[in-house]
């Protein structure tokens, strides 16, 4: 299985538009072009989510197989992970679909979404995913989604040292704003749970750096960017998603020297 990078990029997710922020990017070219920046300040992978001609939120096997093997080769140091996320649009079969056939081998997945089917389909659906080699990151709002995956997932898989999670931070805040502490939950779930997965942050609002210096300061890995937050610490507008991958990574790094 290929594993998270340390700090990855999520430049624009499936709601947000130019009117949100004129440098979101939503075509494939200005997506290709935000990440080889924020490759070079310090990303070393892309949450990838792909946009139809009008803007809206695309989940497409073949678009994702065409969009993978382009960033893939103009950007090759750079890990691509693909989204499910159904955004009120996608059923579960058809983001299973997507994640099964678009050829890629990182694949983020919400349980809460994916067990609209019965837990039993979904078990299936990793299973094949770990035969096929993809890696699946469990999206997890909740400690609620915490004990929900470990309902549905088999032994084996729930156990593996390979196994990845991403913990949100502020999704469903009054504010939409993280707390540092928010983490605190899941970290008693997966020490309660026993597992010690591969495991990253991703936290909304204002906040985002905060929770992510502290979430790294707990052995996690970050993901940063537009789909979560567009402002710096000190409420600053950012320039671009660049200038917030690098405002992330040197207040991680200044924290932990």
């Amino acid at each position: 299985m290929t594993g998270l990078p340390a700090l990855m990029v999520a430049p624009n997710g499936a709601r947000l538009t130019k009117a949100d922020h004129p440098a979101l990017p939503m075509t494939l070219p200005e997506i290709i072009a935000t990440t080889r920046d924020c490759h070079d300040a310090g990303a070393d992978g892309l949450h990838l989510h792909l946009r139809d001609r009008e803007g809206g939120h695309l989940l497409d096997a073949g678009a994702y197989r065409e969009a993978v093997e382009e960033l893939t080769t103009q950007l090759p140091a750079i890990a691509v992970q693909i989204t499910t996320e159904a955004v009120g649009k996608y059923e579960p079969p058809h983001q299973r679909q997507v994640a099964l056939n678009s050829g890629a081998s990182m694949v983020s997945a919400s349980v809460r979404e994916l067990c609209r089917d019965p837990e039993d389909v979904t078990r299936a659906f990793y299973e094949d995913c770990a035969a096929r080699g993809i890696a699946i990151q469990h999206i997890l709002y909740d400690r609620e989604d915490g004990e929900l995956l470990a309902r549905t997932l088999p032994d084996g898989l729930l156990t593996a040292p390979d196994l990845q999670l991403l913990f949100v931070l502020g999704r469903y805040a009054a504010d939409q704003n993280s707390d540092p502490h928010d983490l605190d939950d899941f970290l008693d779930w997966m020490g309660a749970a026993g597992l010690s997965p591969d495991w990253a942050v991703c936290a909304f609002g204002q906040n985002e750096t905060a929770s992510l210096v502290y979430a790294a300061s707990k052995g996690a890995k970050c993901r940063v960017g537009f789909e979560n937050a567009r402002v710096h610490a000190d409420g600053r507008v950012a320039k671009d998603n660049a200038e917030r991958v690098k405002a992330v990574r040197d207040a991680i790094s200044a924290k932990m020297n």
